[in-house]
């Protein structure tokens, strides 16, 4: 059977009323530095979609070198995190290029961000987090402490996600912000933070918890870069071998940091996945003192949203394993 012309428009124009199919748009294009903020991150997507993570495995974030693959995943993003210009130096470059086409979020300058001063390598009071040397500063303000010899760029401690304080900001800033960028999901965002913020809560509670018989034990870092999980939980930390990376400490360092762990009984002087542990042989030769594994980026985890509690109870575990009392 055969339609004629006027049938044809009748039917052209019943289709045009149709109801449309929704057309399923591209997830933003979100790029992360670093694996524990691109967990934060990738809870806040959850359903939508999965933010490109920029450094990976054991790779340090103070000297990453930007590959073609994350050039480009840079270069098609609308949004980005990152900590600042004084922690991913390898970033400033590629952001200024990017400026007229992506939001970029620093998170060391949003509003209720919780910054510490930094600490100079060496040997520290017990409990510095609570004295000199680790006062909190405004977000994006940097302040030295006078008297203090630090390298540029490090007048604030800029490991700032290893507070869960400071990760429920940069959940809720994450949610704001992919909501102006795709407002279509942004009830998404907002009900995907408000979920992740909750599990924050509980993990902040069960860290409390699990590291309370350790809190008064003295321990020492490679790096400072626990200084907020130490605020966090109370933890006695009393020095750390390397001021940054490249940086190799003097003898007299070495020396003050033997010197203390006699003094104070410190058990164990912990390493991380991406620095060479060479330097620890030294610190703790003619002590008693154990070494120990300490990862704050989560090297060796997947990457999404779990790997943020992963890492922090990673922490958690190693600090109870290496300093618990030896049986």
């Amino acid at each position: 059977m055969q339609i004629g012309k006027p049938g044809l428009a009748v039917l052209g124009l019943a289709l045009l009323l149709l109801p449309k199919s929704p057309v399923s748009a591209e997830p933003p294009a979100v790029v992360v530095s670093i694996k524990p903020v691109h967990s934060l991150v990738a809870a806040v997507m959850a359903k939508v979609g999965e933010p490109t993570l920029l450094v990976r495995g054991v790779a340090s974030p103070h000297s990453y070198s930007l590959r073609p693959s994350a050039a480009r995943a840079l270069d098609r993003a609308g949004l980005v995190f990152w900590v600042s210009e004084d922690f991913e130096t390898f970033l400033i470059e590629p952001l200024e290029a990017l400026s007229d086409k992506a939001k970029v979020v620093e998170l060391a300058a949003l509003p209720g961000i919780r910054l510490l001063e930094a600490r100079k390598s060496g040997a520290w009071e017990a409990h510095a987090h609570e004295g000199e040397g680790a006062h909190d500063l405004e977000a994006g303000h940097h302040a030295a402490q006078p008297g203090e010899t630090q390298g540029p760029g490090e007048e604030s401690n800029q490991h700032l996600w290893l507070d869960p304080g400071n990760a429920k900001v940069i959940v809720e800033a994450a949610a704001r912000s992919l909501g102006d960028l795709d407002p279509a999901n942004a009830d998404r965002y907002r009900a995907n933070g408000k979920t992740a913020v909750a599990r924050l809560e509980a993990l902040d509670d069960e860290l409390k918890a699990a590291l309370a018989p350790v809190k008064e034990v003295p321990f020492v870092v490679f790096h400072d870069a626990y200084q907020y999980f130490e605020a966090r939980y109370g933890l006695n930390a009393v020095g750390s071998i390397s001021v940054s990376e490249g940086r190799a400490p003097g003898a007299k360092r070495l020396r003050e940091l033997r010197e203390k762990i006699a003094e104070t009984g410190a058990p164990c002087v912990f390493v991380e996945p991406q620095f060479e542990p060479a330097l620890v042989a030294t610190v703790i030769e003619g002590t008693q003192a154990r070494t120990g594994v300490l990862d704050p980026i989560g090297a060796d985890l997947n990457q999404g949203p779990e790997a943020y509690a992963e890492i922090l109870r990673g922490l958690a575990a190693a600090l109870n394993k290496c300093l618990a009392p030896q049986s």
